[in-house]
C-alpha cells in the first residue's frame, strides 16, 4: 500500500462568515459538538490515513490546542503555522518542509470543505508511472459558484476554466502527489495551486489525472452553506466508520 501523509489546509480566516464564528478560525466552526476540521481528519482516518499535518494560519493556537487535547484516534496529527500568508501551495510546502516527513505520496485537502469520496481512484492513478499526481473532480449540476476543470479524452488535466453556469466538473480541492513532484513546485511565494502551480505544471508537460466523483460535498465558506454542516455530517455519518455511525 502506498505510504501517504495528508496536509490539510486550515489557515482560513473566513471573512464571509466571520460574523457567525466570532474569533474562531473558519475550519474550527462547531458541528455536532466537534470542529468541522476534526470531521475532516476523521474522514481521512476512515480512508486509512494515519499521518496528518494541519497547515494553520489565523488563530493557529486554537487548532493546536484542540488536537493536542483531543486527538483523533490512530492519527498522528501535527500543526504547522504560517508566520505570513503563503497561499494554498505555499502553506502546503511550508508544512512539508517543516515536518521533514518522507512518504511515497502527499495528499492535500481543505479544512473548510469535505467530500465523502473514496481515495482509492487517486491512489490507483499513480500506478501509471507517467502520472505524477491526481486531482479529485466533483461533477455538479450547477458549477456556477466554482471554476471548472477541463480535461482531455484520457482524463488528464488541461486547464482550470473560469466560473460558468450549468453542468461541470469542479475542483474538489483534494490532490495526491508523488513525493518526487515536490521538486517541481515554482520557487516563489505566495503560491497558489490553482493560479500558479497547476498552470506551470501543465505548461511543462506534467501529467495530472482527474478522478471525477459524484460524492456528497460541502464547503462551509458562506453564510448559506455553514448552517448546512450539521445536517450534512449527520446524513453521512456512516461514512466515518462503525464507531461514528453508532
Amino acid at each position: 500500500m502506498t505510504e501517504i501523509t495528508a496536509v490539510v489546509l486550515a489557515g482560513g480566516f473566513g471573512t464571509r462568515i466571520r460574523h457567525l464564528l466570532g474569533d474562531l478560525p473558519k475550519p474550527m466552526a462547531p458541528v455536532l459538538g466537534r470542529p468541522f476540521l476534526e470531521w475532516v481528519v476523521r474522514h481521512l482516518a476512515g480512508q486509512g490515513i494515519r499521518k496528518v499535518i494541519l497547515s494553520t494560519g489565523y488563530r493557529a493556537e486554537i487548532v493546536e490546542e484542540h488536537f493536542r487535547g483531543q486527538p483523533v484516534e490512530n492519527v498522528d496529527t501535527s500543526c504547522v503555522p504560517e508566520t505570513e500568508p503563503l497561499g494554498t501551495a505555499g502553506g502546503f510546502l511550508n508544512a512539508v518542509r517543516t515536518q521533514g516527513q518522507a512518504p511515497q505520496a502527499w495528499l492535500v485537502s481543505n479544512g473548510d470543505s469535505l467530500v465523502f469520496a473514496d481515495l482509492a481512484p487517486l491512489v490507483g492513478a499513480l500506478d501509471d508511472p507517467g502520472i505524477s499526481g491526481a486531482i479529485l473532480g466533483l461533477r455538479m449540476a450547477d458549477a456556477s459558484r466554482y471554476g471548472t476543470i477541463i480535461q482531455d479524452a484520457a482524463g488528464h488535466l488541461v486547464e482550470f476554466a473560469e466560473k460558468k453556469t450549468g453542468v461541470g466538473v469542479i475542483n474538489a480541492g483534494v490532490y495526491l502527489f508523488r513525493a518526487t513532484l515536490l521538486d517541481a513546485f515554482p520557487g516563489r511565494s505566495p503560491l497558489s495551486f490553482e493560479k500558479d502551480v497547476f498552470p506551470d505544471w501543465i505548461r511543462r508537460g506534467v501529467r495530472l489525472q482527474v478522478c471525477a466523483t459524484d460524492a456528497p460535498f460541502l464547503d462551509i465558506g458562506t453564510p448559506e452553506s455553514l448552517p448546512q454542516a450539521e445536517a450534512f455530517i449527520r446524513q453521512n455519518r456512516d461514512r466515518f466508520g462503525p464507531a461514528e455511525a453508532a
